[in-house]
Order: C-alpha cells, then sequence, then structure tokens
C-alpha cells in the first residue's frame, strides 16, 4: 500500500506528526510512505528513515499535482487540513483520504469565550487517530528527529567554555506573545549558574546579543549562526532545554532532553505541550494560571490583545531558575 501523508508547516506541527509515520511504516505490511511539505521543511523529514519518498509544495501546481498523479497513492493521510489540502485531494480523485480533525470550533470556544470542550488529548494522539481505519497503535517511542553527520556541530564551531556541558535557552518563537520580554530573558540569564546557549534565528541575532552582553563569557548568542539542524543539534547535546511554545521545544522532546516550557498567551492544553510518550522525561511547565484573557490565541499575536502582557510580565525567574538547579 502507497501513502502520502500532507503536512506543510511548521516545524513544531511536522516534527508532531513523525509518530504516524513511523507506527505507519512499521504496522502496516508493505507501506510505502512519502510526505508532501514546503521546501522550507524539506530538511526535518530528509532523513527519516521511515519515509521513502520526501515531495515538496511547488512553485508549479500543475506541476506537482502531475507528480502526485504519477504515484498512484493508494492512500491520503491529510494531517493539515486546510484550503489547500482540499484542493491536492480533489485532483486526486478516486484517492481515499483520511483527515486530521483540528476541532478549530472549540480552539474558538477556549480563546473566544474560554469555554473548554477540548479533549484532554495531546495532537500527537489526535494525529494516530487518522490512522485508526488500518489498526494502528501508538507505540509509545514519543517522537522522531534525525539528523545527518554533515549537519552535526563540531566542537571548534562552540566557545571552549561551552563544551563541557551547557544550556540552551530558546528565546525566538513564531510571535511575539509566546516569548519572554527581553528584560526577563536578561534577568534569568543572570540568575542562571551555568554556561547558556542561546538559540533561535536570525531575527533574534540582536536580541540575542544583548541578553548576551550582560556575560558574553557565560552566555553564547548562536542565533543566526547555524542551520535549522545544526540548531537541533546543539538541543540534542544540551544539558536542559528552557524554551518557549516553539518548534525546537518539540525537537527537545524528540531527542528525550528534559525542558522547562515558558508558556504566554497560548496554553499547554491546547495539546500542543512537550510529549515523549511513554519515556519518563522530566519537564517542567511554566505558566501564569487564572488569567481571564488567557488563551487568547491559539497561535498567538505580536503585541498583547489586552496591552499588559501578563501571561509573560508575571513569570516568575526565581522559580524557573530553581526548577534549573534542581534539574542539573
Amino acid at each position: 500500500m502507497k501513502f502520502l501523508i500532507i503536512r506543510f508547516s511548521s516545524i513544531g506541527d511536522i516534527v508532531l506528526t513523525t509518530p504516524v509515520i513511523r507506527c505507519l511504516k512499521q504496522q502496516v505490511s508493505g507501506a510505502e510512505v512519502h510526505f508532501l511539505t514546503k521546501n522550507d521543511f524539506r530538511e526535518l523529514v530528509s532523513s527519516n528513515p521511515y519515509i521513502d519518498k520526501v515531495l515538496v509544495l511547488n512553485s508549479s501546481w500543475d506541476l506537482m499535482i502531475h507528480q502526485l498523479q504519477y504515484e498512484g497513492y493508494d492512500y491520503i493521510i491529510d494531517l493539515h487540513h486546510n484550503l489547500r489540502t482540499l484542493r491536492i485531494k480533489k485532483a486526486l480523485k478516486g484517492i481515499k483520504s483520511f483527515s486530521f480533525d483540528k476541532l478549530n470550533i472549540k480552539k474558538w470556544l477556549l480563546t473566544a469565550l474560554k469555554i473548554n470542550r477540548l479533549p484532554n488529548i495531546h495532537i500527537v494522539d489526535r494525529y494516530l487517530d487518522t490512522l485508526k481505519e488500518f489498526s494502528i497503535v501508538n507505540d509509545g517511542e514519543g517522537l522522531d528527529y534525525f539528523l545527518p553527520d554533515k549537519d552535526k556541530v563540531k566542537d571548534k564551531d562552540l566557545p571552549f567554555s561551552h563544551l563541557m556541558g551547557y544550556i540552551a535557552i530558546v528565546i525566538g518563537a513564531a510571535l511575539n506573545t509566546k516569548k519572554l520580554p527581553v528584560h526577563k530573558l536578561r534577568q534569568l540569564c543572570v540568575d542562571v549558574k551555568y554556561p547558556i546557549i542561546l538559540l533561535g534565528g536570525q531575527e533574534d541575532k540582536e536580541i540575542g546579543d544583548l541578553i548576551a552582553s550582560v556575560d558574553p563569557i557565560k552566555i553564547y548568542n548562536a542565533c543566526g549562526k547555524f542551520k535549522l539542524n545544526e540548531s537541533a543539534d546543539l538541543v540534542r547535546l544540551a544539558k536542559l532545554i528552557i524554551t518557549h511554545d516553539t518548534g525546537l521545544m518539540h525537537i527537545a522532546a524528540a531527542f528525550k532532553k528534559p525542558i522547562i516550557s515558558i508558556w504566554g498567551n497560548t496554553v499547554p492544553g491546547l495539546g500542543m505541550g512537550p510529549y515523549y510518550g511513554n519515556t519518563p522525561i522530566p519537564n517542567h511547565i511554566a505558566e501564569i494560571k487564572g488569567l481571564r484573557c488567557r488563551p487568547c490565541s491559539k497561535i498567538g499575536y505580536n503585541t498583547c490583545p489586552q496591552g499588559h502582557f501578563k501571561c509573560m510580565e508575571l513569570q516568575d525567574i526565581c522559580s524557573i531558575t530553581t526548577q534549573i538547579q534542581e534539574y542539573l
């Protein structure tokens, strides 16, 4: 049987699909698994041994559809479920498809009216529900992330002071309401008595330089200096990960790293917290409970809609530092 799995974006969402890929490949005899994503995220799955072929959302829609039609799929597993995937399924007429239930109405009830009707189920298990017709069961192995050797960070690329161990602090996030304010991040880095590597994209480099300036020896700003897979390797090598609700949080969970996740306008109750499967890994969630405005969005905003940003401004850095000390 030949399967096409579709998930276009983003980093975390694609990493969260990996149990589906693995269980499908291992539990369906003779399964051939193809994965369709955006070109920007190809490297997330290109080294996955459970994927037989990676396809990308082409700049030419007609060419991409022609390629998909040529493959001759038996089933489509739609883990993105939007208008674009609907067009693909319509173009591949006659192929049976199974679509992920995004629970958008229930998410709206929670974010807009603070009425929680969401099931207490992680998104990984909801992804796996799309395969129930094939008698797929969750193997409990958690998430996967496969790094090619060429993308592994060499010792010479890191400061000597960090080669014996470090904490990785992910300062970036897709939207600002998921991120600690700079003054909170600076306080955290001052209070932590251990080598620190700051992780983020090129867009986080300037803020990373500002944070690292409090102690340039202890704090190494890696933002914008490494490719995604290299940043993932820095996560793999870290003693502990402190992170916002980001893709690197899910990559850390795939590597079975202890995580302290800091939550702002989003909440783990949306089903996107760190996921380890059946492996008991210590992790701590730092969030301000009891705010009537939270969660204000299932994704986030550039600025706090209420103007006060209490979900991050009230974060207790001393408490987070204590958790770090306990883990170390």
